[in-house]
């Protein structure tokens, strides 16, 4: 029963519970860290209680770069800027470590990322190691042959694994392998020593070494067998090694004491060409098997490089294909534009053509026919007092015929260089208008000045409301007619282009009638153009001397010399007034409107007009009280 007490309390002492693992994996962002990561998860993730850290060391922070892209020293920019830089770049280089926490995860294992800002790496691991305890480091190594390995002491995992402390395991891998191991302290110390069973062993030698236990002594037996035995039977030097320094107290030793009672005990009593022949073939298998599996990498990353080159290839033609409908659009649509610029061209020509002959049509339409003096004459008679129609102030009207066609001769006073200036005005406005109850003009002869118009047989409508020469009426319809057609030629005036025109002399004796009746405002030699001022009011005005007929001026314009299209307006309603009485315009406003107050209107209309329509006659006579208002604004347009 005490035995087994024992029995159970040394197996208890042997086998104590498994502390955590505290494992740090040296990762620096690159593919080979994607292997390292792997190779921990794989080895230490079955051993169950362990807490995995990401150990990542970026360089300090030494310059600020600038928009500019130069770079000012640390020390040179304001605090809050280099923290706002520092924590940029820390932010970023989690970001990159990012993906190596999430492999993590997927295995189902939690890691923590911890991010070193340090020049000197292997210090900053070491220091990391010590504040979290690290056991097991893990780190990658470059692949290394056998020839070069001596020459790489100095690499990254060396000194990391020379600076690590001595309580923690170094793993080195490379390729996703594990390529070298630097054990712990721990390790080298062995398991709880068997006190009953402690034996000394004194080696010969001058280091005076002392083995405290029969499994020390049997691992040391082991290993100078593998020096007397058969070749066939022994163990490898490292297989050796290992089982040795597992478990003897030589792992309290440091490492170049260690190694050197091993070659001594090498070196004993056998012949010293064996071990290292032996150590040959092991580096040599190792290397091959390294190489066996580089090579094996490099097929693969050939047989991944050969199908991108495929695909390339594919997509090069693909491209190229593309590339060549392209062109071939790009042909036809600049074959379209050129098409399109030519058809462009073309019709600017012709558009260009038609202007100019649009223009040359205007100019032979607007251009007024000469007449020669000799032709006048002769048409005359030599202005035969005969054929004298009529005479105003400005000039004398004669009767006459062209080329069998009747027409009027108005002969200017050529004495008087106002009426030269009169007729150039005439002749240049009626040379641009042109309107059915507008005096129609067939010619001139600028020299003398005459100016040939068409005959009107019916003469001016103030002959013929007085009934001159014993004339028959005009019929109360004709009359109203009249009133439209003589309005419709004063709008054609007002809304001319670019600027209106004024008649200014409007008056029966200038309204004449062909043989239908037909009205026609002649003797536009008073006319003028104002100039249009779109920031202006509706109504136009132009300062100039009074000019007309008394008892048809607008009263203001003959007050204030300002003439406008109202001024016209004011006429009309006096001619308007006259159609209906045939009485003459003195005070004709006057009477009119007191007949319609009395309502005593058909007593003052011309009763040999006819029977005149009473309350159109009445609407017709209140349009014409309106229009020849004494203030302008209460005039209509």
């Amino acid at each position: 029963m005490e035995k087994k007490e024992m029995e159970e309390a040394e197996v208890e002492l042997v086998f104590p519970p498994s502390p955590t693992l505290t494992i740090g994996i040296a990762i620096n962002g690159s593919r080979e860290s994607k292997y390292v990561i792997k190779w921990a998860l794989e080895k230490f993730v079955s051993e169950g209680n362990a807490v995995f850290k990401l150990l990542h060391v970026r360089a300090r922070i030494t310059a600020v770069p600038t928009p500019m892209g130069n770079l000012i020293p640390i020390s040179q920019v304001r605090d809050d800027v280099a923290a706002a830089y520092r924590k940029e770049l820390e932010w970023q280089a989690n970001e990159r470590l990012l993906p190596y926490k999430k492999f993590c995860t997927q295995r189902k294992v939690e890691a923590d990322i911890i991010s070193i800002e340090s020049n000197e790496v292997a210090n900053a691991i070491a220091e990391e190691v010590s504040k979290n305890t690290i056991t097991r480091l893990v780190i990658g190594a470059s692949s290394r042959g056998m020839f070069t390995r001596k020459l790489k002491k100095n690499s990254l995992s060396s000194r990391i694994s020379a600076r690590t402390p001595s309580f923690c395991t170094v793993y080195a891998v490379s390729k996703g392998k594990l390529s070298s191991i630097r054990p712990a302290d721990s390790e080298m110390n062995g398991s709880i020593k068997d006190d009953s069973s402690e034996t000394s062993f004194s080696s010969n030698n001058s280091s005076g070494y002392t083995f405290s236990s029969q499994t020390e002594l049997g691992s040391v037996a082991s290993y100078a067998t593998f020096r007397n035995g058969d070749m066939s039977s022994r163990p490898s030097c490292a297989e050796s090694g290992e089982a040795f320094s597992r478990n003897s107290s030589l792992r309290s030793l440091p490492t170049d004491q260690r190694s050197s009672l091993l070659d001594q005990i090498c070196t004993s009593d056998v012949q010293t060409d064996c071990f290292p022949s032996e150590c040959q073939v092991v580096n040599i298998n190792f290397e091959l098997e390294n190489l066996t599996t580089e090579l094996r990498h490099i097929r693969e990353m050939y047989a991944v490089a050969q199908s991108e080159t495929i695909d390339a290839s594919r997509k090069l033609n693909s491209l190229s294909e593309r590339r060549l409908e392209e062109a071939m659009k790009l042909k036809e649509v600049s074959s379209k534009e050129e098409k399109a610029k030519e058809l462009v061209r073309q019709e600017k020509e012709k558009s260009e053509a038609a202007r100019r002959e649009a223009e040359h049509v205007k100019e032979s339409r607007t251009a007024i026919p000469k007449f020669e003096w000799e032709e006048i004459v002769l048409a005359t008679s030599s202005f035969s007092e005969d054929l004298r129609v009529g005479m105003g102030s400005y000039g004398t009207v004669y009767k006459c015929k062209f080329h069998h066609t009747a027409a009027a001769v108005k002969v200017l006073h050529s004495k008087e260089s106002s009426r030269t200036k009169q007729f150039q005005q005439e002749l240049e406005i009626l040379s641009k208008i042109c309107h059915p109850h507008l005096l129609l003009l067939l010619g001139a002869c600028p020299e003398h000045g005459c100016l040939v118009y068409e005959y009107m047989e019916n003469g001016s409508l103030e002959d013929r409301l007085l009934r001159k020469n014993n004339t028959p009426p005009i019929p109360w319809f004709e009359r109203y007619r009249i009133a439209w057609e003589v309005g419709s030629a004063l709008v054609f005036l007002h809304n001319s282009k670019p600027k209106p025109i004024i008649h200014r002399d409007l008056k029966p004796a200038n309204i004449l009638l062909d043989h239908n009746f037909v009205s026609k405002i002649g003797d536009v030699g008073l006319s003028m153009m104002i100039t249009a001022d779109s920031c202006s009011t509706s109504t136009m005005y132009k300062d100039t001397a009074p000019v007309g007929t008394l008892c048809y001026i607008d009263p203001e314009y003959q007050r204030t010399g300002l003439v406008s299209t109202k001024s016209d307006i004011y006429a009309f309603g006096m001619t308007i007034l006259q159609l209906l009485t045939a009485k003459p315009a003195i005070a004709l406003t006057h009477v009119v409107e007191t007949a319609i107050d009395n309502d005593n209107l058909t007593g003052i209309l011309d009763s040999e007009a006819g029977n005149w329509p009473v309350e159109e006659t009445k609407e017709l006579a209140r349009l014409g009280l309106s229009c020849s208002e004494l203030r302008r604004k209460d005039r209509p347009d």
